[in-house]
Parts: structure tokens; C-alpha cells; sequence
């Protein structure tokens, strides 16, 4: 494969705005930390912000819209994932995304946006898909001030407040930057200036990803946001945005470009087309994985009969419906092969499925969701009502509306960690 050239990133190379674009694609919808000046909106196309997306899509989707979306701009060499939530808390779609991106289109340089928490552990597997650029959102390296910015951070299931969670958010945002630039990686840290919070903190951040290596260093205005915590804090304006950078670029260079790029963000940096590609975005949602509508059945993953509420590694059957007339029924039940045997088992569910044009699950890995995927299913991945799941899949509605999101959610690296 020849060589990218890694000069060709609008957000890390300047002089390339104007001619090297960038798609985000929407695949990480969860996150592992709430911050307290975060609170994202779906299907908000008059906004400019991380963590707005107009859709959710799964990875078999992001690269059929890739694959439209490069049919109408020009002069796209970035395919980076930034949310709306934060990519390694949805790891197995981003890690699945990556590599299906790499493989169908080697010519795009790849890159994520993230807050750190889960990125180290996922490095060594980054580099080998391909990733070449990474941002690391860091709003503080002193935990007493990173306090006032967490409401919460969860790792492995536990969840920090505090100066705990502030202290652990650190450690890993650090182990992730070092191994990152030991992998080769191009790094950017991302810090959002807070009036009152961290904004005299800005020093001490761009001092420290100096020592780390950091190549590029990007100070943002808070954005803020109704129904946070931080609601009520002023913008800092283009003036002490510019009086911090100046003093900042002692310690690292200094991206002077930013524009808080959505979640689905497409085209160039002075000319974003997320509004012109937000209806392909949703059609892809819906019609990527195009419904066999010769295959009249879906199947449940659910505990009680009411709920799709079972990840699909774990139920031990199945429940399976149809629709009759304006109604959904319930038909049978069946018993799922048993666990173990590695991809045996989901090419056996396959088989099981080979009736059903779609299976509504509240989770799946990345190995169960490429085979079924690859025999014709649709995977519904959601939270909720049996019916409500089963009427977006018979009626063909957008079925990523569906996706499970924690209402106390944060997009990555706190609402912008997406920005490039």
C-alpha cells in the first residue's frame, strides 16, 4: 500500500484547510463521562458543535455513506470518527469502523477524537488498522481543578466523582498520550477554556503536553450550554482566546483554526456540507443494510416479552415475530446455540435467523454484527419497547434513533473532543 501523506489533515496542517476536507462519522453514541458544561442535541443541523450528529450509524452504514458522501465532495483525505459520544466507550463499532474503512478506501487517512479514559488500552490495535492522527481532549492536569469540570467518570463499570474521578481522568489521558506518540501517532490535545474553571489552567495544560510531545495544542471557547451545570458561564471572546494561545505557544504549536465540528461534520473547514449530506446520512441510517423484505420475520433478544432488553452474546433465546396486518405477533421461541465455539456459534445463529430480516438486541459485538450482518440481517441495537423496534423495522424508520444513550451521557472528551 503506498505510503499517506499525513500532511494532508486539515485540522493538524493549516495550510491544507482549503483543499483537504474531512468526513466525521457518527458510530460512538455512548460515553464515559459526563462534564458539566455538556448536554448534546440529535438532529440539529442549524448547530455547529460536537456531539450533534444528525444521525447514528452502525459501521456497515458509516461506510456506505462514506462511500456516497465521497461521490459528492471533493478533495477528501480524512475519514475520523468524534461521537457524538466517545469512540473508545463504543470500541468494538469504532475499532469495526476503522477497519472497514482501511480496507475499503487505503487512501484515507484515519483519526479519532476522544477523552482519553479508554484510548490507551486500544492503541496498539489503532496503529494496527491504520490510525494516524488522535485527539485527547484535556480540560485540566490538576485534578483539583478537573473536579469542578467531571460531574462523573466511568471506568471499568465504576463510576468516580470528584477528585477521584479527576485524578483517574488525568493518569489516563497521560498513559494515552504516551503511547499514542511512542505508536508513531500525530497527537493534538484539545482544551476547553472555562471562564472561572480553568481558564488560568491553560498554561500549565499546554506546559505539560509539551513535555509529552504533543504536536499540536488547541484552546477552545466553552460553548455554553442550557440544563448543564455550567450553563451560565460567558464565552471567553476571540481576544483571550488569541492571549492564551500566544503565551501557550512557549510549550507546543498552536492550532488557530477550529471550528467545533459536529459529530457528523463533511467537507472543508470554511465550508462544512454536514447540512447538504445530513439527508444521505439519514437515508444510510436506515437503508445502508438494505431490508429483505422476502424475509417476513425479526427476532427479539428480550428477558420478560416486553423489553429488548438482552445483549445478543448473552440470551439463550430468541423470540420471534411478524407483522399481520396493522399488529405485531409473537410466534415462537427459539433456543440460541450455546455459548462457546467462537464464530461458529454466530454463523449457526445466522442460519437460525435465515427467515428474519432483522434481530432487535440491546448490544452486540463487533464479530457477531459483521457475520450476521454479512447474511442479510439487520442488527437493531436499542433500548425500549419490543414494538416500538419492530415498527421502525417494518415501516423502514430510522432505526439509529433507537440506539441506547444514557441520558446522563457526554460526547466525547466532554462536548469537544470531536473537533478534528
Amino acid at each position: 500500500m503506498k505510503e499517506l501523506d499525513i500532511s494532508k489533515h486539515p485540522c493538524f496542517n493549516k495550510k491544507v484547510k482549503g483543499s483537504c476536507g474531512r468526513v466525521h462519522l457518527p458510530v460512538a453514541p455512548k460515553c464515559n463521562i459526563m462534564c458539566n458544561f455538556c448536554n448534546r442535541k440529535y438532529d440539529c443541523v442549524n448547530e455547529s458543535r460536537p456531539g450533534v450528529t444528525s444521525a447514528v450509524l452502525s459501521p456497515v452504514q458509516a461506510v456506505e455513506y462514506l462511500k456516497k458522501v465521497r461521490k459528492k465532495l471533493n478533495g477528501l483525505t480524512v475519514a475520523g470518527i468524534a461521537g457524538p459520544g466517545d469512540p473508545m466507550a463504543n470500541a468494538p463499532e469504532t475499532l469495526e469502523t476503522i477497519a472497514r474503512v482501511r480496507k475499503e478506501m487505503p487512501d484515507l487517512l484515519l483519526c479519532l477524537s476522544s477523552n482519553g479514559l479508554r484510548l490507551s488500552e486500544n492503541v496498539d490495535q489503532l496503529k494496527k488498522l491504520g490510525l494516524t492522527h488522535a485527539t485527547i481532549t484535556v480540560n485540566a492536569v490538576d485534578p483539583t481543578i478537573g473536579k469542578n469540570i467531571y460531574s462523573w467518570v466511568r471506568d471499568n463499570k465504576i463510576v468516580y466523582q470528584g477528585l477521584e474521578a479527576a485524578t483517574i481522568m488525568w493518569a489516563k489521558q497521560k498513559e494515552a498520550i504516551i503511547k499514542l506518540k511512542e505508536a508513531g501517532m500525530q497527537v493534538k490535545v484539545n482544551s476547553i477554556m472555562v471562564p472561572g474553571v480553568n481558564d488560568s489552567h491553560m498554561l500549565d495544560i499546554a506546559r505539560t503536553a509539551g513535555d509529552l510531545n504533543v504536536d499540536l495544542f488547541n484552546i477552545i471557547p466553552v460553548f455554553p450550554n442550557p440544563g448543564t451545570k455550567l450553563q451560565d458561564v460567558i464565552e471567553p471572546d476571540q481576544k483571550t482566546i488569541n492571549e492564551a494561545r500566544d503565551r501557550a505557544r512557549t510549550y507546543v504549536p498552536q492550532m488557530t483554526h477550529c471550528k467545533r465540528c459536529r459529530a457528523d461534520a463533511a467537507g472543508l473547514l470554511d465550508n462544512d456540507q454536514s447540512l447538504q449530506m445530513a439527508p444521505i446520512l439519514k437515508d444510510c441510517a436506515v437503508k445502508a443494510v438494505s431490508i429483505d423484505d422476502s424475509r417476513p420475520l425479526v427476532a427479539v433478544a428480550t428477558r420478560e416479552g416486553m423489553l429488548v432488553n438482552q445483549h445478543l452474546g448473552e440470551a439463550l433465546e430468541f423470540e420471534i415475530w411478524q407483522k399481520s396486518g396493522n399488529e405485531f405477533q409473537h410466534i415462537e421461541t427459539r433456543e440460541a446455540p450455546l455459548p462457546g465455539g467462537g464464530p461458529k456459534r454466530w454463523h449457526d445463529l445466522a442460519n437460525m435467523f435465515n427467515d428474519c430480516r432483522a434481530v432487535l438486541v440491546s448490544g452486540i459485538g463487533a464479530t457477531p454484527r459483521e457475520i450476521l450482518t454479512k447474511s442479510g440481517l439487520l442488527i437493531v441495537e436499542m433500548d425500549g419497547l419490543i414494538e416500538e423496534g419492530l415498527d421502525s423495522v417494518y415501516n423502514k424508520k430510522d432505526v439509529s434513533k433507537l440506539k441506547p444513550v444514557g441520558k446522563k451521557e457526554c460526547c466525547a472528551g466532554g462536548m469537544f473532543g470531536g473537533c478534528g
